[in-house]
């Protein structure tokens, strides 16, 4: 074993809060696919949905409030963790392969992540760490585009699909996991192949990426438990308004009818799973007296599902949610525990990205290999010692040229401390909103703030040439052109 090293800054420091004393810590990292900021309880006490693990590991971690998805959509936010780069760097924009009829065409989209991108499971083995991916990958359409050919000695259940293509009981119909016995639980199996892969891997240093399907649809669950959210959904006042029909822009045109109260009983019971998935992981860690040398993440690629597909989440008090570029659709549950480093059950406003967890993670373990391309992502390395820390960058930027499958519009967006701009790729539109005072993004300040905005407007812009982002197309039936930065 190589794992542990004694830190001489402890030893003659002991006024200080203890620094990690582990060479190469492990690390796991949760992602959960379409969960909603306001699904799990320390970011919402009063969701419907009952997530005692989430709120353990928030009791061991650093809390972002403010943590983002690079992307409102599951591929590209995946491939800004994997790589710490913004997708709009290789057009990876929306999800492997989505395409939406709107009023324009999208913009051009890569269905793979190039295999010339350095990723974290190769920055890992680099230094030695035993890689397994589980789960849902989404990075590619067929071989060689799978985690074994992007830096995994192991994967499990990980291919071309975005959802499960057999649902959620086996047969999985799965090309990376055999089927169980018919009606075994997929979240279960992923996580009882976690556990097996700790066990195996306790005596050397691992990254064990567990990257649930659920919560995306199919909505399916254990029967025992969506009566149990059945029984809770009857206590609740049968006045309260589920849907809200708001207008939002969809390709037709028409209203969109929104998620206002979580009351969902398949969807909770899908999250529940999860939130016992996650406990069973720290449950063997502890067992194995492994959690005090295991870096833990947490996160969901997108925002919770409220537009669209059974609308069984929603975000409020944030707007949107999946495939739109308000706070619900890109604001994400974002925690990390460092044993010894991190204070539990802290709690940050910084803002940060998906793009971040690559070079933090690879400070933590101690890679020394440069990256071959820029990085967009910084380390929180700082942050994560000392909550009160900042990061050097000025702003967060986000690119959708796509109409989405949930409703929403395509269009760009920059944060820049607690202001937020987008902007709408057909027409040029803009809107502002300060998120400090209106995380609902209600009160639109273009208007009343035309300085600011204008100079966040040029901000994006220049980030857009940056990334050599792609925009909306003319149809080639139509004399009409869309709007062009």
């Amino acid at each position: 074993m190589f794992r542990k090293t004694i830190s001489v800054a402890v030893l003659a420091l002991l006024c200080q809060p203890a620094l990690a004393d582990v060479e190469h810590p492990n690390i796991v990292f949760f992602l959960v696919d379409d969960l909603g900021y306001m699904d799990v309880e320390p970011n919402n006490p009063n969701t419907f949905y009952e997530t005692p693990n989430v709120s353990r590991l928030a009791k061991r971690s650093l809390r972002f409030t403010d943590g983002y998805a690079a992307n409102p959509v599951c591929s590209p936010t995946r491939f800004s963790i994997m790589t710490g780069r913004y997708p709009s760097r290789v057009d990876a924009t929306n999800f492997f392969a989505g395409k939406r009829p709107g009023k324009f065409r999208p913009a051009p989209l890569n269905d793979r992540m190039p295999l010339e991108e350095w990723t974290l499971g190769e920055a890992l083995q680099s230094v030695g760490y035993r890689t397994a991916f589980l789960g849902k990958w989404h990075l590619g359409p067929a071989e060689p585009f799978w985690p074994e050919n992007q830096g995994f000695d192991i994967n499990v259940g990980g291919h071309h699909r975005g959802s499960p293509p057999g649902g959620y009981f086996s047969p999985f119909k799965n090309p990376r996991l055999k089927d169980g016995v018919k009606g075994e639980h997929l979240t279960t199996r992923l996580t009882d192949e976690a556990l097996r892969i700790i066990e195996q891997s306790r005596d050397n240093p691992f990254l064990l990426y567990l990257s649930f399907y659920t919560v995306h649809t199919p909505l399916q669950a254990p029967p025992d438990l969506v009566e149990k959210y059945r029984r809770k959904a009857a206590k609740l006042d049968p006045a309260l308004a589920e849907f809200s029909d708001e207008e939002q822009v969809w390709p037709r045109a028409a209203k969109r009818r929104v998620r206002i109260l979580q009351k969902h009983a398949v969807y909770a019971a899908m999250v529940e799973t999860m939130d016992r998935s996650i406990g069973r992981v720290l449950d063997k860690l502890d067992d194995l007296n492994l959690a005090d040398d295991t870096v833990i993440c947490f996160m969901s690629d997108n925002g919770g599902l409220s537009t669209s597909e059974g609308s069984p989440t929603s975000n409020l008090p944030l707007r949107g949610g999946k495939g739109w570029l308000y706070e619900g659709g890109i604001r994400e549950p974002y925690m990390i525990a460092w044993p010894g480093v991190t204070t539990g059950g802290a709690v940050t406003e910084l803002p940060v990205c998906s793009v971040d967890f690559l070079p933090t993670l690879c400070e933590i373990a101690g890679v020394q290999q440069k990256p071959p391309k820029p990085l967009d992502g910084e380390s929180l390395v700082p942050i994560l010692r000392d909550a009160s820390k900042s990061v050097t960058r000025e702003a967060l930027y986000w690119h959708y040229p796509h109409y989405s499958n949930q409703g929403g519009f395509p269009g760009g967006a920059v944060r820049r401390g607690r202001y937020k701009l987008i902007e709408r790729f057909e027409n040029g539109d803009v809107h502002l909103y300060d998120l400090a005072t209106d995380r609902g993004e209600r009160n639109d300040l273009a208007e009343t703030q035309p300085d600011r905005a204008n100079e966040m407007r040029e901000m994006l812009h220049r980030w857009y040439e940056e990334v050599d982002a792609k925009f909306l197309q003319a149809k080639p039936d139509s004399d009409e052109q869309p709007w062009r930065p």
